[in-house]
């Protein structure tokens, strides 16, 4: 096995455990938010954060790496247009990322302080959500986007 076909492997792997566990964390939090069930929220949400940064944090990692050593191996320019566009989604993924990730982690925190009391979900998690759902449409966008770049590696 070469290099090239070992890191091409890694680095479409990674892209789909970022893609994969993105859409499984938003439709898990979703589903869980729409049952307004403080316990509910605070169970997915232990495990969405967990997920997080189990899986998509190992990917934000490997990407890069992955990535670059795909560019190496087959002679692209670091500043092609394609690439210079795939640096900067990948920037504004980890802009809307990083922030819901706490986002996640405190929603699931005020979840966990009303569910033993059987107490409704507050309002603070009710602006934390509306947060996190706007931040994660640009990020999906985002990604898409690369991958599509990826495909196409189109020359503007």
């Amino acid at each position: 096995m070469s290099v090239y076909f070992l890191l091409k492997i890694i680095h479409i792997l990674s892209g789909a455990v970022l893609f994969g566990t993105g859409a499984g964390i938003a439709f898990f939090m979703l589903r869980a938010h729409a049952t307004k069930d403080a316990r509910t929220v605070a169970e997915v949400g232990r495990i969405v954060v967990m997920a997080d940064f189990v899986f998509t944090a190992s990917a934000v990692v490997v990407q890069p790496i992955s990535g670059l050593g795909l560019i190496h191996l087959q002679g692209w320019s670091l500043t092609s247009p394609w690439l210079l566009a795939a640096y900067v989604l990948y920037v504004l993924i980890g802009v809307c990322w990083l922030p819901v990730v706490w986002i996640q982690y405190r929603m699931m925190t005020l979840a966990e302080q009303v569910a033993d009391a059987g107490a409704a979900l507050p309002a603070a998690y009710h602006r934390l959500f509306r947060w996190w759902f706007g931040l994660g449409w640009p990020a999906f966008a985002g990604v898409l986007a690369i991958y599509w770049l990826m495909v196409a590696k189109p020359e503007f």
